[in-house]
């Protein structure tokens, strides 16, 4: 228990630096650009080398390959585990090198041979631009992964910090480079993207070269560890291909609508992802090489407490998020994005598209982590297959949700597409491990989900008795119809999962008490 909360609240640490570095730079961009055309094409073009950093970079790549690097490590020594290592960043920076150039050339003949709207042409021109991000930000997910493998999460989480050091920076700094229009300084932001892509992934190097690594060309075609790799995680970059084919589908369909649509959906989206990366994806994260060392010792009975408890934490911390943003998502946007460009319709927008997409956060964060422990036992196949399935739910969900209700269709197919995939891998692990002792979990559960919509009503009540106190709105009353809620209602919900005994709630005291008690 204090090993897992420990590192992922180290790293939970630096993740909440990079989350709030990120939800400074949205509230910058929300005020540079608004939600408009120009801001739906920025954000659909910048999802393009962001998929493919999750379908090269990250999920199925990095979940295969840290059990297999720390296979090496314990099986042939340190100087077989970096070759393995340098093997596998040549074989990603060959293929990040010619999907950059496709896309390219595909950007390219697109601008110059089909006569296109203004909507589109920006789209296009900046994807263009943004394309070798791919590469940069793919091999700064492995290099992130290789250090996780040895056990570093505070630095290699922080290096998304120097990503939105330098995005927030590219505003003011390279922007008005470009011109007086929005749609030319937009273009600024795109070179600043690629800036920030080369910083992130420089920051990785000192560590690493400290841990022993020296990057080096190794031909990934002769290695066997490579061609294993790839065997490995084939069925998962399909079921990775089809998640990212299904988000470019679903932001066409956005994006034929109204201009707003995508741009109102993306700032949900980076709200909904505060909660979820400070604890989900930090606890996530460790827990993979947790679990593939327990996995590869045989050690089943551990594996599964290990999971179990690390689905406890994460249903207590991120059940309380969702209830809270739930109720106060007018007055949080508002108060983040409200301003220049982003207007009150603007706010509206957002906090309906929030509203619909967050009931979903929960079923995300727990899908990742039981994802991890199929990874960490070698099953890339079960979750990949799920995800599928539940993908072309989504896509069906938001074909016919989205002309209807616009982003709160994008919100509402999300959520329920991540709800079906949560029930199917919940059921799938429970088939290899039936007993898994999840009967322990009912009682905490329902009272953690009875303590959070207790505590989210009082905030909700809260926040309206202050609103009507208000005579006249400024910042620093918004700012206490945000917090002075958010506070006592999280409090009371602590207090009260305390005192009625959940496990989750006892031992983040304890690990509290410990720190105030060596200080």
């Amino acid at each position: 228990m204090s090993k897992m909360l420990k590192s992922s609240g180290a790293m939970g640490a630096a993740t909440l630096l990079s989350r709030l570095l990120g939800m400074v730079r949205e509230m910058v961009y929300a005020r540079f650009m608004g939600d408009g055309l120009v801001a739906s094409a920025f954000f659909y073009a910048f999802q393009i080398p962001n998929l493919f950093r999750r379908l090269l970079g990250e999920g199925a790549l990095t979940a295969a390959f840290i059990p297999m690097f720390k296979e090496k490590e314990m099986q042939e020594g340190e100087k077989a585990m970096w070759y393995v290592a340098n093997a596998t960043v040549s074989a990603l920076i060959i293929a990040c090198s010619i999907a950059v150039t496709l896309i390219i050339i595909f950007s390219t003949a697109m601008i110059e041979g089909v006569n296109l709207g203004l909507k589109t042409q920006l789209f296009f021109g900046l994807l263009r631009i943004m394309a070798p991000y791919v590469l940069m930000v793919c091999v700064a997910a492995v290099l992130m992964g290789i250090l996780n493998a040895r056990g570093h999460f505070f630095i290699p989480a922080l290096g998304a910090t120097m990503l939105n050091v330098v995005m927030i920076a590219a505003v003011f700094l390279i922007a008005p480079r470009f011109g007086t229009h929005l749609e030319d300084k937009i273009y600024g932001l795109a070179v600043g993207i690629l800036i920030a892509g080369v910083a992130q992934t420089l920051f990785q190097f000192p560590l690493l070269f400290k841990e022993g690594f020296r990057l080096r060309w190794v031909n990934p075609w002769k290695n066997e560890t490579v061609h294993k790799l790839m065997v490995r995680i084939l069925p998962g970059i399909v079921g990775v291909a089809a998640f990212q084919l299904n988000i470019i589908l679903t932001n066409a369909i956005a994006f034929g609508e109204a201009p707003h649509v995508v741009a109102s959906f993306n700032y949900a989206v980076r709200l909904m992802e505060l909660p979820q990366g400070i604890f989900g994806v930090s606890l996530a994260t460790f827990m993979l090489p947790m679990l593939s060392g327990l996995a590869a010792e045989k050690k089943y009975g551990e594996f599964q407490s290990g999971l179990r408890q690390g689905m406890g934490y994460l249903i207590y911390a991120n059940w309380i998020a969702t209830t809270m943003t739930f109720v106060m998502a007018t007055p949080i946007i508002r108060l983040l994005f409200e301003g220049n460009e982003f207007n009150v319709d603007s706010t509206a927008r957002a906090s309906l598209a929030l509203k619909c997409l967050i009931p979903g956060l929960v079923a995300f964060s727990l899908v990742n982590i039981i994802a991890r422990a199929f990874f960490a036992l070698g099953d890339v196949k079960t979750p990949m297959r799920i995800a599928v399935f539940s993908l072309s739910c989504n896509l069906i969900f938001a074909f016919f949700l989205i002309p209807a209700y616009q982003q709160a269709g994008m919100g509402i197919a999300n959520a329920l597409s991540s709800m079906v995939n949560l029930g199917l891998i919940f059921y799938a692990i429970r088939r290899k491990f039936p007993n898994m002792k999840v009967k322990e979990m009912i009682q905490p559960t329902l009272t953690v989900l009875g303590s959070g919509i207790l505590a989210a009503f009082l905030a909700w009540a809260l926040w309206k008795w202050i609103v009507s106190m208000i005579e006249t709105p400024s910042v620093w009353t918004q700012l206490t119809e945000v917090f002075v809620p958010l506070i006592l209602g999280t409090g009371f919900y602590a207090i009260l999962t305390y005192w009625s005994g959940v496990p989750a709630a006892r031992d983040i005291w304890k690990l509290l008490k410990q720190k105030l008690d060596r200080n």
